[in-house]
């Protein structure tokens, strides 16, 4: 409806002689009783003219004013446009949704685009916890709103396999094994080693395969197969905890990699080139204050070991070069603070700063009926991801995490999530299309067949102002899908499932679909089926299942 309503604006400002700005400003209402669809073009315009905006609006309102399609057309406000369309005229726009299927839930703003979204990429050193798990499903998302809206997505996980804290588990898991093959013996552990059972799962599989052949040697003797072996122990439990997330990666990218094949001196070799890598105190700096950081950055240190930070630089010098037309990372929101800093990276590369966006993911604090649940026996420190979808199951998991914008912090109540109520938000709208494949099976049973009835129905009969809300809502989901991807926030796309179950569950109770009157109840099948559509698509962009059974 938006796109038909901006080229009637468009002509109506012609007619005026007016020339439209480049993007007309076009949205459903927050009050439904101000209408269908509402412009503020008029206040756009009203310097440009320098003229009173609604003055400007009512010109416009004028226009349009003839038009049959228009139930009611009001200016309100400083200059608001509110238009409420005829019910002919919503019905005849659901037939086109019925008719196009679940293509007409999907987009095409995104033209092909290419982007690369960047998640979870969790450190190898331990299981996912829940804040691993929120921006997994943040990040998993997100692509898929960004393929529905006509991107070329690829998502990647970068493995953060080189530094400090790799070190620090392949010591661990050298000093549990220690500590399990020779028990007799006082082996002190690391004070600030990894401490989880799951490095005693990984020690006692090093044992299994190594035998003898490590108990008279040091740390130093082994380290680099110690930390191999734990390195891929770990990426394969991360990658069954994704797998049974329903999260998958088209790339890994091994942070090891990015320095044994010269990619990270590359980068800073040709940093050095345009002068902005320099010594000093016995280190290599990057100049980021230059580029508005706060401060420059060491980059590779006095002992010739490189930071995280020269590896980002060449990490993200890669993605461009890989052609992206926007690389997105999703961090967890204590990088906050990081965001300048690649920033910077990006626009001493030589582009544009706009080519990086960042997503920040809140923790999550978890509760059980209110009440802070103790951590993790297993990882020692959190509570793992795993867990929480053992015992609430992926879907409930994912859309909790998916009810709130990715910035704004979460309590996750497993009470609640394993509800089957109102109260819990994915039941609620799973509910709706379950109820709704019931009534099919129904009607079936009675020798009628839904998509025969829907594809022939007369949707004049549609005339109950729950079946007009209904319409309504349906006809919004591409604006709602386009909004989403553009502000880069799937959370909307929950928002909008929740509402639009809020409004059948409510129809369902009132109202019987199959009916004695041949006409109406196949409008209210095709109602259903529409319903049933959108609901499917919404959560195929959450990761999320639409059972037809509960």
């Amino acid at each position: 409806m938006r796109d038909s309503l901006e080229k009637k604006l468009r002509l109506a400002l012609q007619g005026m002689g007016v020339p439209a700005p480049e993007h007309i400003e076009v949205e459903v209402p927050r009050d439904e009783t101000h209408g269908d669809l509402s412009t503020p073009v008029a206040m756009s315009l009203a310097r440009q003219l320098k003229r009173n905006p609604r003055q400007i609006a009512q010109d416009i309102a004028d226009r349009l004013s003839g038009d049959e399609i228009f139930q009611r057309i009001e200016v309100a406000g400083p200059g608001f446009i509110n238009f409420t369309f005829k019910p002919a005229h919503l019905c005849s726009a659901l037939a086109g949704l019925l008719s196009q299927g679940h293509s007409a839930t999907r987009g095409e703003k995104g033209r092909g685009q290419r982007i690369q979204v960047e998640f979870v990429s969790a450190n190898p050193t331990g299981p996912l916890h829940l804040g691993h798990g929120r921006g997994a499903a943040v990040g998993a998302a997100l692509a898929n709103l960004l393929k529905a809206a006509g991107y070329d997505v690829v998502r990647e996980y970068y493995v953060n396999d080189a530094g400090l804290q790799m070190k620090l588990l392949a010591e661990s898991v050298f000093l549990r094994a220690k500590q399990l093959s020779l028990p007799d013996m006082d082996i002190k552990f690391l004070d600030d080693g990894y401490k989880g059972e799951y490095v005693y799962d990984i020690a006692r599989a090093y044992i299994n395969e190594k035998g003898d052949d490590f108990k008279d040697k040091v740390f130093a003797d082994v380290r680099e197969d110690v930390l191999s072996f734990s390195l891929d122990m770990m990426l394969e439990v991360i990658k069954a905890d994704l797998k049974a997330f329903g999260v998958e990666f088209d790339t890994w990218q091994s942070e090891q990699a990015m320095h044994t094949g010269g990619a990270v001196k590359r980068t800073l070799d040709a940093l050095r080139q345009k002068g902005l890598v320099y010594e000093a105190d016995g280190a290599l700096w990057f100049s980021a204050e230059k580029f508005g950081d706060d401060k420059d950055r060491v980059v590779e240190k006095s002992d010739g070991e490189h930071t995280y930070f020269a590896s980002d630089i060449a990490y993200h010098a890669q993605k461009i070069q890989q052609g992206f037309d926007e690389i997105i990372d999703v961090w967890g929101a204590d990088h906050h603070g990081y965001v300048p800093r690649l920033e910077a990276v990006i626009e001493a590369l030589g582009y544009e700063r706009k080519r990086l966006r960042v997503v920040l993911v809140q923790m999550v604090s978890l509760l059980r009926a209110g009440q802070p649940v103790q951590m993790s026996k297993r990882a020692g420190e959190f509570v793992t991801l795993k867990e929480v979808i053992d015992e609430v199951g992926a879907d409930t998991t994912k859309f909790i995490f998916l009810t709130r914008r990715s910035d704004s912090q979460l309590a996750f109540d497993l009470e609640v999530a394993v509800t089957q109520s109102s109260e819990n938000p994915v039941f609620y709208v799973q509910y709706a299309n379950a109820r709704i494949a019931s009534i099919f099976k129904h009607a079936s049973e009675l020798g009628i067949d839904p998509a025969a009835a829907a594809a022939g129905a007369d949707l004049s009969a549609l005339t109950q102002d729950e079946e007009l809300r209904i319409i309504r809502k349906l006809l919004a989901y591409p604006m709602t899908l386009e909004d989403a991807a553009l502000a880069r926030e799937p959370h909307r796309i929950t928002f909008y499932v929740q509402e639009l179950a809020g409004l059948f569950h409510p129809y369902y109770n009132k109202h019987r679909v199959i009916t004695g009157d041949a006409r109406t109840t196949a409008a209210r099948l095709a109602l259903c089926t529409a319903i049933k559509t959108v609901i499917a698509e919404g959560l195929s962009i959450l990761g999320i299942t639409a059972p037809d059974k509960m």
